[in-house]
């Protein structure tokens, strides 16, 4: 993969609770990627990723940060360049190179909707999740083109429908991925009008099993106890049927937070964050102890 344009350089020296401190310099670069156009296709377009980690010496692991999927067109349109302002720098300041994709159908990127999958009485999960883990096959390779990563080191996080692709891409044999963390994923949710009843659960724990399958990496499922979109039941049978179909994973349930678990990403990272850091450890991803 080559860069086919660049957008702003920013540093900005600071220490990751927000105090200025010249020993941890950021720089967070946007560049375009060309991704495909689904899985399988041959067609590709300009996919803006955002670049952050500490500057420094050598290669380092790399994280690929998948965000989820709002449910209708304008919050599609409206979400922006993704960047996750806090957690990036927080896994920069641990080592990694964080990539943070905005995918094909949302924001800044645009184009088709790649990742429909259907209407709640007719589901199609699986065509879906494919769509995201080409794109991040594709940022996974670009990664390696970079001086500054260590391509055979990386890991996939990402929430919500992110997580789902987290999932799928550990089975999917990307080169250089060692695990993937799953926080809230899922898909179909209405918070409105079906709280805690996504749209044909039974039909996404099959999906994620079929997941199971093929995995060659760990993971690590983590969700809030008052997730509304999925409720406290279901992401319990999903990772139930992955184990049970083969799948190496941990699952960590998450305190409640505020009225909606869901968002525990940003809102809660002290929740988190201790289980995704035993996660590293555990299989020989910390750059700590490099």
């Amino acid at each position: 993969m080559h860069i086919v344009s660049a957008g702003v350089l920013l540093a900005s020296a600071v220490l990751f609770g927000g105090i200025p401190d010249a020993r941890a310099l950021v720089e967070e670069q946007v560049l375009k990627v060309p991704v495909r156009i689904g899985n399988g296709a041959s067609e590709t377009r300009p996919g803006a990723v955002l670049i952050v980690r500490e500057v420094g010496a050598g290669r380092h692991p790399f994280i690929v940060l998948q965000h989820g999927r709002p449910p209708d067109p304008d919050g599609r349109k409206r979400l922006g360049l993704q960047s996750y302002p806090a957690n990036s720098r927080y896994f920069a300041s641990l080592g990694f190179v964080v990539l943070i994709p905005t995918r094909t159908g949302y924001g800044v990127t645009g184009g088709p909707d790649i990742e429909y999958t259907g209407e709640c009485d007719n589901k199609q999960y699986a065509p879906g999740i494919a769509a995201g883990v080409a794109q991040t096959r594709d940022v996974v390779a670009f990664a390696a083109s970079l001086p500054y990563v260590d391509s055979n080191r990386g890991l996939v996080v990402g929430e919500s429908f992110g997580g789902l692709i987290a999932v799928a891409a550990v089975s999917s044999n990307i080169p250089g991925i060692r695990g993937a963390v799953n926080i809230e994923g899922g898909d179909g949710g209405d918070v409105v009008l079906r709280p805690d009843h996504p749209c044909q659960p039974d039909r996404l724990r099959e999906v994620l099993a079929s997941f199971a399958t093929h995995a060659r990496s760990p993971s690590l499922w983590m969700y809030s106890a008052n997730d509304r979109l999925w409720g406290p039941d279901y992401p319990k049978s999903w990772f139930a049927a992955y184990r049970a179909a083969g799948g190496r994973a941990q699952f960590v349930p998450l305190p409640a937070d505020k009225n909606n678990g869901h968002y525990v990403f940003n809102r809660n990272p002290p929740a988190w964050r201790p289980a995704f850091t035993q996660f590293l450890s555990r299989i020989g991803l910390d750059p700590r102890r490099d």
